[in-house]
């Protein structure tokens, strides 16, 4: 089974913010694709999270695929160990710009939430509170775990899901790309499925539109590009008080003269065979 992908994505600056802290990219020859959140003032987010895309990126375009992994990430596939060195070169290149760049980068970070299709494969690695879901027939996922105050005292019985989500102290991250030399990004393997959809945003989009609208606007919108602008209309009309951006990514089993069609179109929506 070989599937096509669908791609479409949506950064916008909200209601409230004057610049837009969130950047999200993907490279669809290589099946990678990322959003991150950045965090630091006078436009030190906006550097860090651009930063943090342009490393993951170049680190497979590089390397034409798969690089040799550096480092060894126990318990998950040679593909998960790609993207946790890919996430920990993102978080080397943000540390060290803010610690011996420019003193309006001190202090900068970023979160990051990144997954790499490969076959019939997908490897997800993330750090801090920008999410990846999967979307699969009526349910919707959340993959990764907030690396949170509020979530880490969800996981821990001090605190209930509803009083985090309106919790003043959502927004204290206990890990983040650039805030500590080293990091520990989480990595897991899954198995794809045709018309599966995944969904890559970061907390502006999260915080506000439940993963009950998320899956129904996901799943009769027109297509992946419609579906990405109502859900940050959504986020806006409640409120859009942080910067929001999402990222979505439909798999397709397309018949093989099906794919030689659009590829000879030149579909821009249609992209690659993974």
């Amino acid at each position: 089974m070989s599937l096509t992908i669908e791609v479409a994505g949506k950064s916008d600056v909200g209601c409230v913010r004057k610049n837009n802290e969130d950047n999200f990219g993907y490279d669809t020859r290589y099946g990678i694709f990322v959003v991150c959140d950045g965090m630091g003032g006078q436009a030190a987010g906006e550097v860090a999270s651009k930063m943090s895309v342009d490393v993951m990126l170049d680190y497979f375009r590089q390397s034409n695929g798969l690089p040799p992994n550096a480092h060894k990430f126990e318990g998950v596939s040679e593909r998960a160990n790609a993207l946790g060195n890919a996430i920990t070169q993102a978080n080397a290149a943000v540390f060290q710009a803010s610690h011996q760049g420019q003193s309006e980068h001190a202090g900068m970070g970023s979160t990051i939430a990144s997954v790499l299709l490969r076959d019939n494969f997908l490897s997800v690695g993330h750090v801090g509170d920008s999410r990846v879901y999967l979307i699969r027939e009526d349910q919707i996922q959340q993959l990764t775990n907030d690396h949170s105050l509020v979530m880490e005292q969800v996981r821990r019985g001090l605190m209930t899901q509803q009083e985090a989500e309106r919790s003043e102290i959502q927004n204290i991250i206990l890990r983040a790309l650039g805030s500590e030399e080293k990091v520990e990004p989480d990595l897991q393997d899954v198995i794809c499925q045709p018309n599966d959809v995944l969904l890559l945003a970061s907390d502006g989009l999260t915080k506000l539109v439940k993963d009950k609208s998320i899956l129904e606007i996901v799943q009769h919108a027109p297509s992946m590009g419609r579906a990405c602008e109502q859900l940050v209309e959504t986020a806006k009309k409640q409120g859009g008080d942080d910067n929001i951006t999402c990222l979505l990514i439909r798999l397709v089993d397309l018949p093989w003269y099906r794919r030689i069609f659009l590829s000879k179109k030149g579909n821009q929506q249609w992209q690659n065979s993974i």
